[in-house]
């Protein structure tokens, strides 16, 4: 019987190129899953099984997780990927904004974990492993709420799996930095949106958007969503996967950097990347 691997937010980026990836692997059945099941036509083409799949709304994760197991008993993978990036300076963005991105960031990831590990405990084993970012690892300015939400992921995720550990469960966490997907014009879109032009932030917000304009273009410091997919697939085919996968070169150079240098010097490349905002 193959396993039965449950994806979330498959409509666009790491979770479309995730679901293609492995549903070329004959052990797998995957469930690729959308709000709107309609745009995963390709996917289910290329042999995956599409679901709509809403990470905000419990009856359907519910109905998703319930669906899986009367086909497999318990779901086997895990892949925690839906989510987003919505930009703007923690004085001016909309607490209400806020909320509905840690809805989809952090609490439909903690519900669906919620709703397949009593499946997974009782095979005696499975596999969870969540998306964050780099950013769950450091911060830029003008992202302090995205960057909560994957913080909280970071947190959410170490406790997991120790937890779990003793129940045949597995966990692993997924940190890519730049991924040439829709992330940047999200996040670039809710950005300009988040304050008057003439506000106290404007410089900085312009700084913010050139930057990101500007690193999402760079083939040097971004990659596309594909290098992700098979950093997934890595994490769930392995017998001893790793806790932490930081995906692309200049990630982890940012990663350690920031653990290196402490907030201080830190703080000093920001003000040299953010020329003029500060």
């Amino acid at each position: 019987m193959t396993t039965a691997v449950l994806i979330t937010g498959t409509s666009s980026g790491i979770g479309r190129a995730t679901a293609l990836r492995l549903a070329r692997n004959p052990e797998f059945t995957v469930y690729a899953t959308a709000r709107r099941p309609e745009s995963l036509t390709d996917l289910a083409e290329a042999g995956a099984r599409v679901m709509a799949l809403d990470v905000t709304d419990e009856m359907s994760m519910a109905d998703a997780v319930a669906k899986v197991e009367a086909e497999h008993g318990s779901v086997g993978v895990l892949i925690n990927n839906a989510g987003y990036g919505a930009y703007g300076t923690v004085e001016e963005t909309d607490l209400d904004g806020v909320r509905r991105q840690f809805e989809t960031n952090v609490f439909g990831l903690a519900r669906m974990t919620q709703l397949v590990l009593p499946g997974m405990r009782r095979a005696g084993r499975g596999r969870i492993i969540n998306v964050g970012s780099m950013g769950g690892r450091l911060v830029f300015p003008a992202g302090g709420y995205y960057h909560a939400s994957k913080y909280a992921v970071e947190a959410l995720t170490d406790a997991l799996r120790f937890e779990v550990a003793p129940f045949g469960v597995k966990v692993s966490l997924i940190e890519p930095g730049l991924i040439r997907t829709g992330f940047g014009d999200t996040a670039a879109r809710t950005l300009s949106g988040s304050a008057a032009p003439a506000g106290p932030y404007a410089a900085l917000n312009a700084a913010a958007d050139q930057q990101m304009a500007r690193s999402y273009r760079s083939t040097r410091l971004s990659a596309p969503p594909e290098a992700v997919a098979e950093v997934i697939h890595r994490a769930a085919v392995s017998a001893a996967p790793r806790p932490r996968y930081v995906v692309t070169a200049a990630a982890r150079v940012l990663v350690h950097a920031r653990r290196l240098l402490g907030a201080r010097a830190f703080d000093a490349y920001l003000r040299a990347q953010f020329k003029g905002a500060a």
